[in-house]
């Protein structure tokens, strides 16, 4: 759907299931916006990738930690998004960030980017990533070749669900071809972001 907001947003929250290049199209935009952007890096406890950086991609965290942080109230919206696999914003990462009047992106499944939309409204600006196709979804997760036979298992569970709240967001932004994805998402953010 698109959206009606009106003025300029402080966040823009891309969402979407695994596979569908939330993640390519925000560094993307972080890159080409270094100076208008601020990226706001999420907590987690999945497994480090190889080539993910601890306070820049994530903050990789155990468990128990996490918990910690949960029964402090730190998170803004956290979630179980696999079984033990937990994802969340910290609240101190925001509002520091919206206090420096710095203008966010996120990049959240699509319940923490619902709790997101919720709590800021018309501040916040979404977008959903779709992949062309269920099958091209699968495709990228093979190609990722990152999950264990069981997690790839979960993930494709997971994605099932997750395609079904395309409609639930400001934007959907197909990311077929992906230099046609990027340069929709940097019209996107011109328009409502910047």
């Amino acid at each position: 759907m698109a959206t009606d907001i009106k003025g300029e947003c402080d966040i823009c929250v891309f969402t979407g299931p695994s596979g569908a290049g939330k993640t390519t199209i925000v560094d993307h935009l972080v890159d080409k916006y270094v100076n208008k952007l601020s990226f706001s890096v999420s907590a987690t406890t999945r497994e480090r990738r190889e080539n993910e950086i601890d306070g820049e991609d994530y903050y990789f965290m155990s468990e128990e930690e996490f918990k910690v942080l949960i029964e402090e109230d730190a998170f803004l919206e956290w979630e179980e998004v696999y079984p033990g696999k937990y994802y969340g914003t910290l609240k101190s990462e925001i509002e520091k960030n919206l206090a420096e009047n710095n203008k966010m992106i996120l990049v959240l499944d699509v319940y923490g980017a619902q709790n997101i939309k919720q709590r800021y409204g018309d501040r916040c600006f979404s977008v959903f990533v779709k992949a062309p196709s269920f099958n091209a979804l699968i495709k990228r997760l093979e190609n990722r070749d990152t999950e264990s036979p069981d997690s790839f298992q979960k993930r494709v569970k997971q994605l099932k669900k997750e395609m079904l709240f395309e409609h639930s967001f400001d934007q959907v932004l197909l990311n077929d071809k992906k230099k046609e994805a990027l340069d929709q998402a940097e019209k996107l953010i011109e328009k409502y972001l910047i």
